[in-house]
């Protein structure tokens, strides 16, 4: 019969077999729980690698560029504004000044014509070549009446041409005050809209980047808890080797060769060695618990970073893919209806150029028939003269008109010369603007939409897939966060647990107090209990236990013996 009471013995087999029955459920839950929680977050990686593929793919990059050259159009536009009124400008005052240079210009040629008629009425009262004067100033007459014809429809032009200027300079600047200041902001809100699709496609690339590395440390995180969780099963056997020891000090050891009895001084030995094997093993377990939990505590911060990162980029609460892509769609129909009221405002500028063009044409060919008009019919009035200054007295009076006949066409050349210029001007201005109109034409603003269209079609589409892999991310994020939340709580409950065993060891020290050297005899059973040990650890709180107590153990001595020529410094288990 032991020395220590028996109820104590069965007491404390009882409350170590109980931590010993849930370390090992704990430990295969928890072990199950990290299994599935790596194999989610691979799935999850899977994901988000997919998600960043869907942000980088050539249909966005299509999409960024178009926006950004549309952008750079509309900002074009915006700027040749101001430049294309100031030229409308221009022309209205050049056609004015042309129309103010037409008039005088008209008057002579009329005079012309009155000089003509005036030149035949005396030529018709002359005597001898009658018939050569009346030619001279009938070919007078019919080259002004011919230049007359062409300067009218030079006026017509110019009066066609004014009208035209002025409602394209009208509508213009109408359009200017009301939509130009809209095209700086949509020119910003397309360029914005283009910086924010290149930013979330490289915080995608990041957020691949990110995934991958914490895939990784959370791959090694896992075998690391893992590797701890090796330690339950050391635990739960130095927990079995104590019971054994337990009983074996109470006699009660089943077995079928009945084992030696030890004495009372043995039995309060190998119990009081139990309790020191409880409290290091308990310490040791505290131990690889705290460093399970730290580890489980790191891959859930891990996941919830990545996890959270994803939702902020592709479905967060502030809005995700779906809402910046439907924020670029809207400020690009913006941009469509706005390209349409410009073109529309735009067709006025180009019907009043196509009139310049037309009239600018009609005018140099009428200024060409002038100046050779004026040239022959000055020929014609000093051959005139000359001949008429033949006939003495009777031709002074030819004379005279001759004269003023070369002095009108003189003046209706000078007056030609002065519209010159100013018709240049008017070229000079019309090709200046009509640049600028190739330049900003919103022909070729509209041939852009379609592309970026069928590019945002295909993010559209894209966007579906992003919608079921943010649930998919969601979903296993909630699960893996779960597991590691549960695996957290089995850790900590087991620690709380595990933490009864020392006041276990305090009772197994104080029911076997006051325990002498073992006897002899008892050294055999002590042997029996190092035998059965499968870590270093046990062996070495055995070894301490006996020097405390000034013996040495023959079956401890050859063991050392025995390891200690292949000691690699590693703990056997």
């Amino acid at each position: 019969m032991s020395a220590v009471p028996a109820n104590t013995f069965t007491d404390a087999i009882v409350a170590i077999e109980d931590v010993s029955s849930r370390i090992e459920d704990v430990f295969a839950r928890v072990g199950n729980q990290l299994g599935r929680g790596h194999i989610i977050f691979k799935e999850l990686n899977q994901g988000l690698a997919h998600l960043s593929e869907e942000l980088s793919g050539a249909e966005i990059e299509g999409a960024a560029t178009a926006l950004q050259e549309i952008a750079a159009r509309l900002s074009e536009l915006a700027r040749a504004l101001p430049a294309e009124s100031a030229l409308l400008t221009t022309i209205g005052k050049s056609t004015a000044e042309a129309s103010s240079l037409l008039k005088p210009l008209f008057k002579h040629i009329q005079m012309i014509t009155i000089i003509a008629r005036s030149a035949r009425i005396e030529a018709a009262s002359l005597d001898g070549d009658r018939e050569g004067f009346l030619a001279f100033t009938q070919e007078a007459y019919d080259l002004g009446k011919a230049v007359q014809g062409s300067i009218e429809g030079c006026a017509r032009d110019q009066q066609r041409l004014s009208e035209a200027v002025a409602t394209a300079s009208g509508r213009q600047k109408e359009f200017e005050s009301r939509y130009g200041s809209q095209l700086v902001s949509e020119s910003a809100e397309l360029g914005a809209a283009y910086s924010g699709l290149r930013d979330q496609r490289g915080k995608s690339s990041h957020l691949a980047d990110l995934a991958s590395g914490s895939t990784k440390k959370i791959a090694e995180a896992v075998g690391s808890a893992i590797i701890s969780l090796q330690a339950g099963d050391s635990t739960r056997q130095r927990l079995e080797h104590v019971c054994h020891g337990l009983r074996l000090s109470s006699g009660s050891a089943p077995s079928l060769v009945p084992e030696p009895v030890a004495s009372d001084d043995g039995a309060r030995a190998i119990c009081r060695l139990q309790a020191a094997q409880l409290r290091d093993a308990q310490r040791e377990f505290g131990g690889d618990i705290g460093q399970i939990i730290r580890v489980l505590s790191a891959i859930l911060n891990d996941a919830s970073s990545v996890v959270g990162h994803g939702r902020s980029l592709f479905g967060g609460d502030e809005g995700g893919s779906s809402s910046f892509l439907a924020r670029i769609k809207h400020t690009l129909a913006q941009a469509s209806t706005l390209i349409a009221t410009c073109e529309s405002a735009g067709r006025a500028v180009d019907e009043a150029l196509a009139i310049v063009e037309d009239t600018l044409a009609k005018f140099r060919q009428a200024i060409a028939g002038l100046a050779e008009a004026t040239v022959d019919i000055t020929l014609i009035g000093m051959n005139a003269g000359l001949k008429a200054s033949h006939l003495g007295s009777r031709g002074s009076a030819f004379v005279v008109i001759a004269n003023e006949l070369k002095a009108t066409a003189d003046q209706v050349s000078a007056g030609a010369g002065r519209l010159r210029p100013v018709l240049d001007g008017i070229e000079r201005s019309a090709n200046k603007l009509k640049e600028l109109r190739v330049q900003g034409d919103p022909t070729q603003l509209a041939n852009l939409e379609p592309q970026i269209l069928q590019a945002l079609r295909e993010v559209e589409a894209g966007n579906e897939r992003l919608g079921r892999l943010m649930s998919r991310l969601v979903d296993e994020g909630a699960e893996f966060e779960g597991l590691m939340n549960s695996a957290q709580g089995l850790m900590s409950s087991l620690g709380e647990s595990s933490a009864t065993l020392p006041t276990v060891a305090v009772r197994l020290e104080t029911a076997s107090a006051g325990a002498h050297r073992p006897q002899s005899q008892d050294e055999a059973m002590l042997d029996a209990l190092f035998a059965r040990y499968t870590m270093e650890r046990e062996r070495d709180v055995h070894r301490e236990f006996l020097q405390a107590l000034g013996l040495v153990s023959t079956a401890a001595a050859r063991r050392v013996e025995a390891v200690e020529p292949a000691d690699d410094g590693i703990e056997l288990f």
